[in-house]
Order: C-alpha cells, then structure tokens, then sequence
C-alpha cells in the first residue's frame, strides 16, 4: 500500500471500498451465486479484456482472431450461461437482472466493448426470452449454451436487428425499412415468409448465428409488425455486411448487415393466429422491444457508471506521483507523497466524479433488483388475465386502469401506523397480484428511462471531467485504466437503446402517473425521518428538493404560459424534458443514501469490516451530502427557469417607475435584512412580481438553507482522498 504523510484518524477512509461493501450497498451479500459470478466475470475484465485493450485490439474495427478469443472466454467462465435458466443449462435460478447488470459492471471497468460483446448475444435473446413461445425458448436458449464435455454442436450466439439506415442508426424505432410478406401458403400447410431487412449498427453481426430482426408487413395478408428469427442457413441472402467504423466499443462486432431469406412462419416472435386468411402476430415489434428495453436500458446505464467509480484509483495514483522524479522533490515531502492533492481544487473536482460514480451506481442496481421483482409479477398479471380472457394490448390497459383505485388504497395504507390502518384490507390488497404490478410497474417505467437518461447522459459529461483530472495524460492511449477510452465509450452508451430524447419522452409520460407521484410523495417523508437522525447524509436538502420539484409539475400541469398556452404538454419539451432531466437527480441521490443506510445496518455483521466501516460510513455519507447539494442546485435552477420564464416580463408603461421596495422579491416576506439605504441604479423595466408563487419562493429559500454544511462535508471528503490507502498498482494492465 502507498504511505502518505498524514496519520489516519479512526473515522476516515481507509482504503477503496471492496467486495464486502458493495454486495452490502447493492444488495447481493447473502447471494453466493452472484459473488461467484462477479469474480468470473472480474477475471475475463482484468484479464484477457485488459489485455487486449493494452495490446492494441481496439484499434481495428474488424472482429479478429484476437477478439475472438473474448468469445470463449465468456464461456469458459460462465459469463455466457448467466442469462439462461437452470432448465436450459444456467446455474441462476429466477430474474437474472441483477445478476446480468453485475456482469455488465465488471467487464465494463475495464472495456464497455467487451461488456456489449457479451450482452448483446442476451440481447438477441432476449425477444424470445420476453415473448418467444415455449417452443421458441427451449430452442434457442438451449443451442445458446456451451456444449458440455461429449457434446459434439457448435455453440450459436444471436444478433439482435432493430434499426435501419432510415439514412441514420437509431433515429426512429418506428419506422420499419424491412418487410415480411407471404411467398408460399399452401393448404394444411405453415405458411412461408419472405423477409428482406437491412440493418444498421447490429452488434454480434461478425459472428451471429441467428437474428431476430423487427419487420412491417408488406402483404395484405400479415398484419402490423411483428420481430421475426433469422438463421444463417436458412434460404437466400444472410449477409452480415460492412463493420461499422467505430470510434468506439472496438472489442465488439458491430456491422450494418443484409437479409433476404425464406422462412417458416413459426419463425415470429411470440406466434401468431390466423382470422380471415390473415396472419395476426401475437406481439408487434413494439411490444416486444418495450418488454426488452425496460429492462436492459438499465444494464447500459450502469456500464457508465462503472466508468466513472474504476477511474477513482487511477486518479488518486496520478495526483499523488504527479511531481516525483524532481530533483527537488524529496521522498517523504508534502509535494512527493500528495502531488497535486496539496491543492483544493483537484481534490474537491475528484469528490464529485466518486459522488457522481456511487449515485449513478446506486440508482442502477435498484432499478435492477426491481426488475427482478417485477419480472415474476408480469408473468402472474399476464396468468390472471388469460384466465380471465384478457388478450394483450387495450383490454390488458383497460383493466388495469380498474384497478388503479386498489393500487392507490393499498399505498395510503402502507403510510399508516400498522395499529391504526385496516388490517384486513391491507393485508388482501397486499395478496393482490394486480395491485402489486401495478405499484411496481409504475416505479419501473420511471426507473429504467431514468437510469438510462442520468447515468449515461451526467455519466458522460463526469467522464470528461475524470479525463481531465489525469491532464494530458487522459488522452493518450497508454492512460492508466483506459480513461480516454472509457470517456469516448460514454458517448455511444448515451445513445444506446434510444438517446437522451427517447428517454426524456418517456420520463416526461411516467413521472405524471398518480402511482408514481403518490410513492414520490410519501419518499419526501422518508427523506424528513432520516435526516432527523442522519443529518449527514444530505437528507434533509434532498427532501426540500423533492417538494419543490413535485409543487413545480403540479404548478405546470395547471398553468399557462403568457400567450395563454397549456404548459405541461406532450408538444412542449421545452417544459417537460427539463423536467424529467430534475427527476433524475433526485432519483439517483435517494437511491444513494438508502444504499448507505443498508450498509450502516448490515455492515457491523461482517468481522471483515469492523475496524474500517466507521470510517467508510463517514466518507460515503459525506458523498451523499455532496452529492445531495449538486442534485437541489439543478432542480433549483430548472424548477426556476420553468415556473418564472414563461412568463412576459413587465414594460415600461407610460413612463411609471417602482421604488426600492418594489424591487425586492422577498418584500412580502417581512425585512431580510439588507441595507435599505444603499442607492438603486438605473433599471431597464419595472420589476416582476410574484403573485400566486409565493410557495415557490418559500420552497426555494428553505431549499438554499438547506445548503448548510455541504461545503463542510466536502472538504471532509477531500481530506479523506489524501490518507486513503491505494494498491502498489492497478490490478490490470496498463
């Protein structure tokens, strides 16, 4: 370990946290299978992933022989397996998004490519996964895994082909260029499918095997659109096209391929039936991508995070060596023991980046583990309604909307003292699978756009930053932990699976659910309880931030701008993009500081941390206040520039002036204070006045005071970079 000129005092860090804290903070301590998991898939990252990236294989966009090697390796370490069931020859029994989005964090500590490499053949998957028939799942899932010793097969691996050059990738999900019509129908017989589609950007296209490919139907016959599988061995054109000239994600194969090929009708997604001589697919390609990228947006969102906690070590190891190798710099000096940590500046812009990192980690793994719940509960949802002749699609809506009212019962009975609220009733909406998916999925449809959105879009921006820290240094190929790198792959995670837009859109539509809102409301609330006894962790601010955010959508769902135009609407996302982008913030903190009081309650159980956790806590509840005061600062600012700019700002009329007393906001508030004789200047027009928003202002004023201590806060944790213990050297290679 390094020495550092400063004693450690018992209540600092003491060293980076490690596997002990984080199976606490996300919640996969009592999970053996997970553990071994995330070792396996940290040997691939730190071994042959680091190796490659070292040795020069992201400067090809070609999928080499040396790439391939990725290939087997996932397989050999059980990476490939942890997306299938143990009937199909998985290990991980259940929901497996936590466990897929832990495998994404550890390969993306050293390379998102390599990540995407491996998560994308899930992602080929994953549309017979979420909506295949019985026979399609046992299939597919089945060929999908390594054969076992005495098996003579060839292992297939599958591509998932969505987007088209509609002339750009990824512009539009809608718009179908690739089509299905019927080429042979004979009677009694399945009927047989002409699919042509090009794609664009398709990942595993170097090696895929099969494709499910999204189509719109070019036949009278065949209705809507549907997602379809392609083999390579089927009849006609599979051509797997050029490699995409990536800037970025190099350790996978991305390739903009061509198909026309001849295929069984059993081959669509999901099934279909048969009305009128027309061919109804069971599911449209849309409801098949919006089963798939609610969940694996949240994957994507954390290899961004992942980015920004592993450039921490890099980081410290460079502002500390920074100036050794001086002749005037003396071992064992101020200025050869903490370089560039003697200065403020490069340690307080450090604390935000490790702030940022914890945030955009913590918001991720939960909207993971909720996955995991909610995943079971569709399935039920989906039984309960079979039973009761429910089909997909309006009448799924339309009955759960009845539902609506139990769901917001059961939640105003969850806020009660248990010795005051209905027992009974409590306890039946509890047992009510309707109403348990309906909370969940309400929380869900926020959660994943939002991880999405804040931890690749903030993610990114922080990643510039963490790049800018190691100085000319971040930008060479050579940059300890591959920082320039992981700061470029930021940019492609951001538009991955839907850009920023998408997901605003999609925020902008969830964050107004009355489900969502009412749990909103009540974690305000939490938020009072736990400062009341943790002030430290910025509880308090955040809670104030959350009330102002809440009264600012009730205020534009209600209000007009100054030409009388409704505010909150889908057509204006001037209004509602921002504030889905405030959303964000305030989502990822909480998460933040539930995942450091789970760790101070199940830590002092764990022998390993006794000695340290104090110090930990302390430093991790620091970051939250940190963290907690950046959130309140853009909601504040957002939520102002919202309620006040749309409004016409007063003119001059006729000459009428106002007086100093008229100039201050905060006048009808009583005296602040401030020297009422200082001279007024000269002013362009009459001051704006307030009326009707005088709770925002209060809202904002409490918000700004409870501001106090972050600073205080942040120093302690720039303090504490400067004594943490650091390894001789990164566990990979450079």
């Amino acid at each position: 370990m390094e020495s550092t000129v400063h004693q450690q005092s018992p209540d600092t860090l003491r060293t980076l946290p490690g596997d002990d804290i984080r199976q606490i903070l996300w919640r996969f301590a009592d999970r053996y299978d997970l553990q071994m998991l995330v070792q396996s898939a940290r040997a691939v990252a730190r071994g042959p992933v680091a190796r490659l990236v070292a040795e020069g294989a992201r400067n090809s966009h070609e999928w080499t022989e040396q790439k391939k090697h990725l290939l087997e390796a996932f397989d050999e370490s059980g990476i490939t397996v942890a997306f299938m069931d143990p009937a199909q020859g998985g290990f991980i029994e259940g929901p497996k998004n936590l466990a897929l989005s832990l495998v994404a964090f550890e390969l993306s500590w050293v390379d998102a490519g390599a990540a995407t490499c491996s998560l994308a053949g899930n992602l080929g998957l994953s549309p017979i996964h979420e909506r295949g028939t019985p026979e399609q799942r046992d299939t597919y899932m089945l060929r999908s895994v390594p054969p076992q010793p005495g098996e003579d097969r060839e292992i297939w691996r599958g591509a998932f082909s969505l987007t088209e050059p509609l002339p750009y990738a990824g512009v539009e999900t809608g718009l179908l260029g690739g089509k299905v019509r019927i080429v042979e129908w004979e009677d009694g017989k399945e009927p047989i499918l002409q699919v042509d589609k090009r794609g664009r950007f398709i990942t595993n296209m170097g090696f895929a095997n099969f494709v499910t490919a999204a189509v719109d139907s070019a036949d009278p016959r065949i209705k809507g659109s549907c997602m379809v599988i392609l083999e390579q061995t089927d009849p006609g054109v599979f051509d797997r096209g050029a490699p995409t000239k990536k800037l970025v994600h190099q350790l996978s194969s991305t390739r903009d391929p061509i198909f026309s090929l001849r295929v069984p009708a059993s081959r669509i997604i999901g099934g279909y039936t048969v009305k009128d001589g027309v061919i109804v697919p069971r599911y449209s390609h849309s409801d098949i991508i919006e089963a798939v990228f609610r969940r694996t947006r949240v994957t994507v969102g954390l290899m961004t995070a992942a980015k920004l906690l592993s450039a921490v070590e890099p980081i410290i190891r460079y502002q500390r060596g920074r100036f050794r190798g001086g002749e005037s710099v003396a071992p064992g000096s101020p200025r050869y023991e903490l370089g560039l940590q003697q200065r403020e500046d490069a340690l307080h812009r450090l604390v935000d980046v490790w702030a940022t990192g914890e945030a955009a980690s913590a918001l991720g793994f939960a909207a993971a583990r909720l996955f995991d719940e909610l995943d079971p509960l569709e399935r039920q949802k989906d039984d309960v309604f079979a039973a009761q002749g429910i089909g997909n699609g309006t009448a799924q809506i339309r009955a759960l909307r009845r539902v609506q009212k139990d769901a917001l019962e059961f939640l105003a009975l969850s806020t009660q003292p248990e010795a005051t609220r209905d027992a009974q009733r409590f306890e039946a909406l509890q047992q009510d699978t309707l109403v348990r998916y309906l909370v969940q999925d309400a929380l869900g449809s926020v959660l994943c756009p939002a991880c999405k959105l804040w931890n690749t879009g903030h993610g990114a921006n922080m990643m510039r930053e963490a790049v800018s820290l190691m100085g000319g240094y971040g930008v060479t190929e050579d940059c300890p932990g591959f920082l320039g790198q992981k700061w470029m792959d930021a940019q492609l995670e951001a538009t991955y699976e839907g850009p920023e837009a998408v997901q605003r859109r999609q925020l902008s539509v969830t964050m107004t659910n009355e489900l969502f809102l009412t749990q909103f409301t009540g974690w305000i609330a939490e938020m009072r309880g736990i400062a009341a006894s943790r002030p430290g962790t910025g509880a308090c601010t955040l809670a104030s931030a959350m009330q102002l955010w809440l009264w600012t959508l009730n205020h534009l769902q209600q209000a007009t701008d100054a030409d009388g135009a409704k505010l909150y609407h889908g057509t204006r996302q001037g209004v509602t993009f921002p504030l889905a982008d405030a959303l964000c913030w305030l989502l990822a903190n909480r998460y933040q500081i539930l995942d450091l009081l789970e760790l101070e309650a199940k830590g002092p159980a764990n022998p390993i941390l006794a000695e340290s956790l104090p110090g930990s806590l302390a430093f991790l509840s620091d970051l939250c206040h940190v963290q907690a005061a950046r959130a309140a600062g853009e909601v504040a600012r957002i939520c102002a520039e919202l309620v006040y700019g749309y409004n016409r700002h007063p003119a001059w009329d006729g000459g009428s002036g106002c007086g100093p007393d008229a100039c201050d906001p905060l006048g009808a508030f009583g005296d602040d204070g401030s020297d009422s004789t200082m001279p007024v200047g000269p002013k362009a027009g009459p001051c704006v006045c307030f009326d009707g928003l005088e709770p925002f202002v209060r809202l904002r004023l409490k918000l700004d005071g409870c501001l106090t201590g972050v600073r205080l806060a942040k120093d302690r944790a720039a303090e504490a970079l400067t004594k943490v213990m650091i390894p001789e050297a990164l566990d990979y290679p450079a």
